[in-house]
């Protein structure tokens, strides 16, 4: 491993930043990776929710600068959110979007910058809305992760939201908006903005969680679902189209 930052930056073409989710914290990286990394170097954090502009705008060349944020665990999940800042340059992009295609990743653009990006915001909606039904008791925690695992994620393993609500009505997605639309403006509706990341809320679902699994079975579960992934990524790419 080289500790010295300049010997182990020379001639990087590409360098993928995996410091603390902390923004001064980043600002303090990138003004390091800048005075040690050519010119042409792109320079990518991992965060997962904090725009590139926010740590990048006090550089020289911060055209050069983006986030390119994988999924955990990011060895067997293949996406990876490119989300450019508005200075960023259009080489810049192109080049990691290529790079992540020949590392065989799944990269999407993130076309403007929102605190979270995409992956982060829909999986935020479902939590939120998955802590409310636990907290105000609609739901125990193991029949609402069989909802998902036995209901919306068996659907979602192959195609996305708007694939599935294209095909679950005759005629498509406006006629699906014709059908449910109604329906999911009445439950927004009824979502109020409280916090339910509370700390009690975590309590609660920290000790249905630790019935089932206790912490030192953590790890195994871990293992368990890295083997199952490697499976269902398997199974996608000999039945799969891309």
């Amino acid at each position: 491993m080289e500790s010295d930052l300049l010997r182990a930056m020379a001639g990087a073409e590409y360098i993928q930043e995996c410091g603390p989710e902390n923004c001064e914290a980043k600002r303090r990286i990138y003004t390091d990776l800048e005075a040690v990394a050519s010119e042409d170097t792109v320079l990518a954090s991992s965060t997962s929710g904090i725009a590139a502009s926010q740590f990048t705008d006090h550089l020289r060349h911060p055209e050069r600068c983006l986030v390119a944020h994988p999924v955990n665990p990011p060895y067997l999940i293949p996406l990876v959110e490119v989300a450019p800042a508005p200075a960023t340059s259009e080489a810049a992009v192109n080049r990691t979007m290529r790079l992540m295609e020949q590392a065989q990743q799944a990269p999407i653009l993130v076309r403007k910058e929102v605190q979270g990006f995409i992956l982060n915001r829909l999986q935020g909606a479902l939590l939120n809305e998955a802590l409310r039904l636990f907290r105000d008791g609609y739901v125990s925690a193991e029949d609402l992760d069989k909802t998902v695992k036995h209901g919306l994620g068996l659907r979602w393993s192959f195609m996305g939201p708007f694939e599935t609500i294209d095909l679950n009505a005759p005629s498509g997605v406006v006629d699906y908006g014709q059908r449910y639309g109604p329906l999911y403006r009445d439950v927004d509706r009824q979502r109020n903005d409280d916090d339910p990341w509370d700390a009690a809320t975590l309590a609660a679902l920290d000790k249905e969680r630790r019935e089932r699994l206790p912490t030192d079975g953590l790890a195994d579960r871990q293992a368990w679902r890295d083997r199952r992934l490697m499976a269902l990524m398997a199974h996608q790419r000999n039945v799969s189209p891309s």
